[in-house]
């Protein structure tokens, strides 16, 4: 099977994220606790990020939360894009507090 790798750049982390899933269930293997997911359908605008670089097809999103300018702009809903290519995106709105993050730091036991 074909995956691509996704980097979120405020945090560096990366995922594997393959041409049938969305980006949104890719990043939920993360395992960060919180990762706020709506209606997993393109009408709650809760899971937006914005593509900085790679390509993408995608399935209808809200115009209420995207525009044809924020989808121009590369600003979608990840619930509703799958890569087709190497992704990297920036976390927009109400996923950034706990996407970004910092990972607990590992303690060494003796």
């Amino acid at each position: 099977m074909i995956y691509f790798t996704v980097v979120i750049e405020e945090t560096g982390e990366s995922y594997r994220c393959s041409p049938q899933e969305s980006l949104l269930v890719g990043m939920e293997r993360l395992g960060k606790k919180g990762i706020p997911v709506g209606c997993r359908g393109g009408g709650c605008g809760v899971c937006k990020v914005e593509i900085t670089a790679g390509s993408f097809k995608k399935k209808v999103m809200s115009r209420e939360y995207v525009s044809v300018e924020d989808e121009a702009a590369g600003r979608v809903l990840a619930c509703r894009v799958m890569p087709t290519s190497d992704i990297r995106l920036r976390v927009l709105g109400k996923m950034g507090k706990n996407v970004c993050r910092p990972a607990p730091a590992l303690v060494a036991t003796a």
